[in-house]
């Protein structure tokens, strides 16, 4: 089996599908792996690597129309779909639910698609979480982004100076993202809180040093642990608390999304004039539309002195890392999917079945997934 591994050619994107482990682990498997030269540059991968690793290196051309299965990250292009092998396989995150057209053409092609976003939330499907690990990275880097943007420092201070009080962050859903931006907001010395609708995470959050938001009566939680949309009772009593805590923060992380939904509005322009000039919002929900009302993704603006960043692919701000940990998912989802060599698409199988969007020139979103 051929595997090629193309440069990624969506605005921003620096990541990369595959990093010389994966592709070491591939070759032992009996695997010929081609990468696109240059492919990991911007993940701070050299050409080198790969081929020290047993990849061979080739131009697109060689990566789409002479591979069974290629590995992405960004979904493909009209014009990358065009070369791919009728009858050969694609692995990459999808958005599905909102790349219909896509899916269709994919299928017309001949393409088995399987979309990593829909790995299902089981604990033998763990390792090739990649919204789990993508968010982790996300997480991590809000905080970042949003303590550069700060007029304040986040830890306490004692100088010859005089003594600086620490910051304060409040985080908006303790998914993942969420808890790993309040572990990485305590590593800088901010005083940390966190809401979000399903109390079971309390303890997952006190467990890292932050102070839990508790709202009386609100209790929201879908399958797989993701949260849900409230009622109208239970979202007017979440913003009544959120407003009342907002309002003494230097930093606001928000996270909560909703998949293939838009994501939440959970801030109002009347809270955010309530924040203290010089404030933060750090809106890990762009992408979906964010979940302040005032963000535009993909921009920085200031409201009521109030600076609000909507960041689109936080994780690929963080690409070498961000790469390894997406490699890896992908990696054990081949491992988990490739027998003797040979690509098996079992859709009864429980993890195969809800990732495969297209098959033998049909769409399957809704069927599995």
């Amino acid at each position: 089996m051929h595997i090629g591994v193309p440069k990624e050619t969506a605005s921003g994107e620096q990541r990369v599908a595959l990093v010389p482990a994966a592709v070491s682990s591939f070759v032992k498997m009996g695997l010929d792996v081609v990468i696109e030269r240059g492919a990991g540059l911007e993940a701070r991968i050299p050409d080198q690597a790969y081929e020290e690793a047993g990849a061979r290196l080739g131009d697109p051309a060689s990566v789409f129309e002479a591979s069974d299965l290629v590995l992405k990250v960004q979904k493909p292009s009209a014009d990358e779909v065009g070369r791919l092998k009728s009858g050969s396989a694609l692995v990459s995150l999808l958005h599905p639910a909102t790349n219909r057209a896509l899916l269709e053409q994919l299928g017309q092609r001949g393409v088995t698609a399987f979309a990593m976003e829909l790995v299902p939330r089981t604990t033998k499907a763990q390792s090739m979480d990649v919204l789990s690990s993508q968010a982790t990275v996300a997480g991590y880097q809000a905080v970042l982004l949003g303590a550069s943007h700060l007029s304040r420092l986040l830890p306490m201070l004692t100088t010859a100076a005089g003594t600086i009080p620490p910051g304060k962050a409040f985080v908006i859903g303790a998914g993942v993202a969420g808890l790993q931006a309040i572990a990485t907001a305590r590593r800088l010395g901010a005083v940390v809180s966190a809401f979000d609708v399903r109390p079971v995470v309390k303890e997952q959050v006190q467990s890292l040093g932050a102070r839990f938001v508790e709202v009386e009566a609100v209790a929201a939680e879908a399958a797989g642990g993701y949260a849900k949309e409230l009622d109208a009772e239970q979202q007017d009593r979440a913003n009544r608390a959120i407003a009342e805590h907002i309002r003494d923060m230097d930093l606001v992380i928000t996270t909560a999304q909703i998949p293939g939904r838009p994501s939440p509005k959970i801030i109002t322009e009347e809270m955010v004039a309530s924040m203290r000039p010089g404030s933060v919002i750090v809106d890990v929900a762009a992408e979906g539309g964010g979940n302040c009302t005032l963000t535009r993704p993909g921009e920085t603006v200031s409201v009521h002195g109030v600076t609000i960043l909507g960041p689109l692919n936080l994780a690929s701000m963080v690409s070498h890392h961000a790469s390894q940990m997406y490699s890896k998912n992908i990696q054990t989802f081949i491992e988990y999917v490739v027998k003797d060599g040979v690509l098996t698409v079992d859709l009864d199988d429980p993890i195969i079945g809800p990732m495969c969007v297209t098959h033998d020139g049909q769409v399957r979103i809704g069927e599995g997934s």
